[in-house]
């Protein structure tokens, strides 16, 4: 089967294109057919060596992708051969299980049926993006622990960066959930995609007063922020949030560093949860996903441009290219078809 791998950290230029044996599941695994493979930023972060050192061996890329069961090994009980499947966390611990390559093995903890009219595309545009933004959803103080119609009527939920993936799909999934949805960028298209994704109020988080506009229409405060640059947006934040309110950290884009004002924060009774997936644990990624397939079963968490996050296709052998277009921060969802559908 054809793969693309890299045996050293670096460039874009470290991936080549390879064949590899292909290898059969073991007890409590599967054989996915890849059909779709999904790029995020900790992959090219991971491959150039970002993340701690290089590999250890030759290591196929990409976490996420979307494709059809091929085998099951012993002890898979809950999925059969010709599901229709997405998976996430593919190559965590697993250097050879990455979805950029034809077929994939992996635990079958980590694959997630793929809801009946959603094709391969969505399917792949899930995982990461839409589990971290369920985590940051569901760890308010009195918000909701799981994701459903009416689970945060009531509440207003600010969403910075709203055209990013994580952002997009959190804004999605809050939206399905009953939330009134505020979400920041920086520029006017970015506007319009985070209304496509059903932002109800957007604001420009360079205005001068850009606290004072989520007031307006928040007077109480906001209950929740999804925020991706802690440090840069803490004024901002700490502005807007109520009593009890929590602020979810999954990045901290731009790298300004976050310096808490104790007085401030002790004052709102605020909440701060830091949220990465490699840690935490398999029962909750697998609440999200379900809580994440209902939303695609409802026609609630969608992808392309009419849902905010446009889609910018590569081939196996372009995923050099595919990983160079993430790093230079294109916006939207960046894709590799690896086999037809």
């Amino acid at each position: 089967m054809r793969a693309m791998t890299y045996a050293r950290a670096g460039d874009p230029s470290v991936l080549g294109l390879v064949e590899r044996a292909v290898s059969e599941p073991g007890p409590g695994e599967v054989r996915i057919r890849v059909v779709v493979s999904g790029v995020n930023p900790t992959d090219w972060k991971t491959r150039s060596g970002a993340f701690g050192g290089g590999p250890v061996e030759a290591t196929v890329p990409n976490h996420d992708g979307a494709g059809v069961i091929d085998a099951a090994g012993p002890g898979v009980d809950h999925l059969d051969v010709g599901d229709r499947v997405w998976v996430t966390l593919a190559g965590d611990g697993r250097p050879g299980s990455g979805t950029a390559q034809e077929f994939t093995v992996v635990p079958a903890a980590r694959v997630f049926p793929l809801p009946a009219g959603a094709d391969f595309e969505l399917g792949a545009s899930v995982g990461i993006p839409a589990v971290t933004a369920h985590r940051a959803l569901t760890v308010g103080d009195d918000g909701p622990s799981r994701l459903e119609p009416e689970a945060f009527s009531g509440q207003t939920v600010l969403v910075a960066g709203g055209a990013g993936a994580v952002g997009n799909a959190a804004i999605q999934l809050a939206r399905w959930a009953g939330a009134t949805v505020i979400a920041t960028v920086s520029r006017e298209a970015k506007a319009t995609l985070a209304t496509a994704a059903g932002a109800h109020h957007v604001v420009n988080y360079t205005d001068g007063d850009a606290a004072d506009q989520v007031r307006r229409i928040a007077p109480d405060g906001v209950d929740l922020v999804v925020e991706v640059a802690a440090g840069a947006n803490s004024e901002l934040d700490l502005g807007v949030l109520r009593p009890r309110g929590t602020i979810s950290v999954y990045a901290n884009d731009g790298g300004t560093p976050l310096d808490l004002d104790v007085r401030r924060n002790m004052g709102l009774n605020a909440r701060y949860q830091f949220v990465l997936l490699y840690t935490l644990g398999w029962d909750r990624i697998a609440a999200a996903a379900a809580d994440i397939n209902r939303a695609i079963e409802d026609g609630a968490f969608r992808a392309g441009e009419d849902a905010g996050l446009p889609l910018h296709r590569y081939h196996l052998e372009d995923t050099g290219d595919a990983h160079a277009a993430v790093e230079a921060g294109t916006v939207g969802k960046v894709l590799i078809t690896v086999a037809e559908g």
